[in-house]
This record gives C-alpha cells, structure tokens and sequence, in this order.
C-alpha cells in the first residue's frame, strides 16, 4: 500500500516541459501602417483624371485641398493640367509655380511650369526653367527637345539644331526627327530634309506620318527639278519629270499648273488651258492659277475670259499690281478706256517702282488725246527707270525701251531719254511667243525684267495714233507656273509657307513673266 506521503511527494515532482510550437513563436503582425493625410485621396484623383471624369475629379481634389489645407502636392498638380486641358493657361502656370514651391528639386515640376509658358507664348522664358529643369536632371531627352522647339521659334536655328540632337543622343524619338526636319525645311534645305527623314524611317518604318511626309519630299523634288527645266525652256525634259508626279499624286494643283504652262511655253494653248482648268477645279481659290489662265486666254486674244479669270485672281491678290496691269490691258482690248484708266491708276498705286505700269498707262492716254496725262505718267516712269539703273537691279527689255522711245518721241521729249545703259537684246533670251520664240528665262514675281515684258496697253492690238513713232504687236501676261507643295508645317506644334517662283512667257511687243508654285 502506498503511502500518502509518497503519493503526494509523486505526484508533486516536476514533469520535463515540452518545446514551444512553431506557432506560438511566429511574432504578431503590425497594424497596417495608414497613409498620411496629405497623400490619402491620390488614389482616387488619378483614377479620376486617368478616365477623364474631370468634374469628379475637381470636386475630389476641392475636398483634398480643404482637409490639407492646400498643401498636398498631387492634388494641386493635377488640378494644373485639367486648368491646362480647358484652355486655362495662366491659372495653370500658377498652379504649377506652387508646386514647384512645394516641391523644389522635382524637374517635373519646372517641365510643366516651362511648357505653360511656352504656350503663352513666352519662349525666352520657357528656355530659362528648362535650362533649371535640366540641372535636376541632366538625362532628360523631353528637355533637350522641347529647348529645341523654343529656338525654332525664336528663329534661331542653329541652337535648335544642337538641342534637337542633344535628345537625339540621349533617345532616339520620331518627334524630334520630325522638328529637326521641318528646320530644314524652313532653311530651304530640301536634301538634309530627306535625309534625317530617311533616319528617321529607318528608326521607325512603321510610322506612317514620317514615310508619307517622306515621300512627298520626294515628289517635291522631282516636281522642284521640273520647275528649273521649265524654267530654262527644257518644256520637254520637265514634261517627263512630272509624268513621274502625276502617277503617284495625280490631283496636285501644282503640277497640273506647271503641266499647263509647259504646254503654253510649246504653245500648244487649248492643252494649256484644259490643264489650268484642272488645276483650277482642285484649288479653286489659287490666285497663281487664275492668273495663268488670264494669261493664256490674253494670249489667245480671248479677252472676255482673261478678264474674268484677272478678276477673279484680284480679289484673291489684291495687293498686287501687276494684276491690275494685266486687267487694263484686256480693258483696253474690250474698248473700254474709263475701266482701263481705272484698273492702271490702282496698279501705279500698288507698285510706285514699276515702270512699265506708267509706260502702259502713258500710251493709253495718249491714244485718249490727254498729252498732259500721258506726259506725267511719261515723267513718271523716267524716275522709276532712273531709280532701278541706279540700283543696279534693272535689265532694260529692248521692246520696252523701243516702246518707250516711240512715246517719247510723240510726247517730244525724245532728247531726254534715260535709256543710257546698254539694252539686252530680246532675241537672246529664251522665250513662248506666238511667232515662234522660246520659253523665257525665270524672274521674281514682279520683278523689273518681268515686268519689262509686261504686254503694253498700246501695243496690245492697234497701232500707235500717228506721230507716235511706229507699231507694236500683241504681248503675253506673265504667267505662272506654281512651286512644289510644302511638305511640312513648320512649328513644334507644327507649321511651314512655299516659296513661288517665277517664269517668263511673252510675246512679241512687251510681255509678261509666269509664276510657278
């Protein structure tokens, strides 16, 4: 029998204790930490202004700025860009300027207050911030583009160059392609345009803006060397060459114009015609082509037509001279002298510096019987031609001064001629008349030369009255063969302007040159 006092000395002994689970040793989880008040809604203001539900969104960040107390950075940055989005480009650029306070070594915030000042207009001082954005991060290629695009606006284009490139070497973008071509163009620089926009499809074939803007660079130039042929009356050659244009843009204004106006150098007048007319179809408010087909219809002694297509191209050009010119003349062949007086008053208005509009205008009123008009359009022209000699910038036409002598010899002041310098002879020049010569040498639009061969009002289909000195025969308008198209607009946002250039066409007697798009 057991005693008690051993049970209870047994069943008091200590036991072995047992190791601790795994479970028990494993520490307690940390209550998650809660975000700073400042930053607590941002989830919720991005959702908002990723999925464009800006009047959420603005009432989201109201309440955020209120609880904050207008410390809270995002909230505030993103009320900036939906102020930015509506057009509100002030009250961002403040808004921006505050979070840049806020937050002062984030270049984001600098990038931002610079492109609202960009779009303000003041690129000066957009260049300023960018050049601090760049000093936080000097790896940002965004900054070195949009620095790029200040310059173009600032025309300076060889900065523009240099930052374009700088981004270039820091990642290759089509944006930056694209602006450093549109420099080039607006440089005049068709070849270097071609080529970075060959580097730049290389980059990026599947960019379908960049392979189209390259192909009609292309085209430009083929439809540029055409120009120059048609310029030196190679009609021919430049025929061939716009062939190429026509089969990949075969409804080019341009080229129809230039097609036209080949065909008028061969004289072959009703092609002419059919092709302007084309060409007019595709750009009906084309000032250039309405004057062509003036021209050609001047030629064809159509005078009803040309003072309808000159009518038309006037109140498209207003401000152009020789215009009005060109409709006096086929006023003085429709008998009607008052309009025609009219229509040379307003060109000698337009264009002080051009002699051939007072010459124009001295026979006509000679032929009217008003000598004391004639005389001080005569006296007129004189100084012009004086001003022009002087400046060197004048090659007198031998039919504009044979012309002049004739008058002047009518008006009895022959022994005052100012027809000093030696005259180029007409038959060297390459010229379309109706007897049979060629095409004509190229001239600025308006130009002194051109306007040397400017059809004369007197000469335009009578004879001088008796006295006068002799004849003239029927001349051609200028026409106006048209340049390429521009490719490009020129402007980091994106824009560009086409040069024109001229060509002559005349005729026998005193004509006029052609202009080319």
């Amino acid at each position: 029998m057991t005693k008690p006092g051993n049970f209870e000395r047994h069943c008091l002994l200590p036991r072995t204790p047992f190791p601790a689970s795994a479970e028990s040793q494993k520490p307690r989880l940390k209550k998650a930490q809660e975000f700073p008040i400042l930053e607590k809604q941002n989830w919720l203001i991005h959702l908002h202004y990723i999925r464009k539900d800006y009047e959420a969104c603005k009432a989201v960040i109201k309440e955020q700025l209120q609880e904050t107390q207008g410390l809270c950075e995002y909230a505030i940055y993103v009320q900036a860009l939906i102020l930015r989005l509506e057009g509100n480009i002030q009250e961002s650029l403040e808004l921006f300027q505050t979070c840049a306070v806020l937050s002062p070594q984030c270049a984001d915030n600098l990038k931002q207050v610079a492109r609202s000042l960009f779009l303000l207009g003041k690129h000066k001082a957009a260049i300023e911030v960018y050049n601090e954005a760049a000093k936080l991060n000097q790896k940002d290629w965004e900054i070195c583009h949009n620095v790029g695009v200040c310059y173009i606006y600032l025309k300076q284009f060889s900065k523009a160059q240099d930052q374009l490139h700088n981004a270039l070497h820091l990642n290759r973008h089509d944006l930056t392609y694209i602006m450093l071509g549109k420099i080039h163009l607006l440089e005049g620089d068709l070849d270097k345009a071609i080529e970075i926009y060959k580097k730049a499809v290389e980059f990026s074939p599947e960019n379908t803006e960049l392979l189209t803007t390259l192909g009609l660079l292309y085209l430009q130039a083929i439809l540029a060397a055409g120009s120059m042929m048609q310029t030196h009356g190679d009609f021919d050659v430049a025929l061939t060459k716009y062939r190429v244009v026509a089969c990949a843009v075969p409804e080019s204004p341009p080229l129809w114009n230039n097609i036209g106006m080949c065909f008028f150098g061969k004289k072959k007048y009703v092609a002419a015609i059919s092709c302007l007319k084309r060409a007019n179809y595709l750009a009906p408010f084309d000032w250039k082509i309405l004057y062509n087909l003036g021209l050609v219809h001047l030629t064809m002694q159509q005078y009803a037509s040309a003072f309808h297509f000159l009518s038309a191209a006037i109140s498209l050009q207003p401000k152009m001279g020789e215009l009005y010119m060109l409709l006096a003349v086929a006023l003085t062949n429709l008998e009607d002298p008052e309009n025609a007086k009219r229509a040379y008053a307003e060109a000698a208005r337009l264009d002080k510096c051009q002699p051939l509009v007072n010459l124009n205008y001295a026979v006509l009123l000679y032929k009217q019987g008003e000598k004391e008009g004639a005389l001080a359009q005569y006296q007129e022209m004189e100084r012009s031609v004086r001003l022009l000699r002087d400046s060197g910038s004048l090659e007198f036409d031998s039919e504009m001064v044979e012309m002049a002598q004739k008058l002047g010899a009518a008006l009895r002041v022959g022994d005052a001629l100012v027809w000093t310098k030696p005259v180029k002879d007409a038959k060297s020049k390459h010229r379309t008349t109706s007897t049979g010569k060629a095409a004509g040498v190229q001239q600025p639009l308006g130009s002194n030369q051109a306007l040397g061969q400017a059809m004369s009002s007197a000469a335009a289909h009578r004879k001088l009255p008796p006295g006068a000195g002799g004849t003239s025969q029927l001349t051609r308008p200028p026409s106006l063969p048209l340049e390429p198209e521009p490719a490009v607009e020129a402007h980091p946002a994106e824009a560009s302007a086409p040069r024109r250039e001229k060509q002559e066409e005349d005729d026998p007697g005193v004509g006029v040159s052609s202009v080319r798009m």
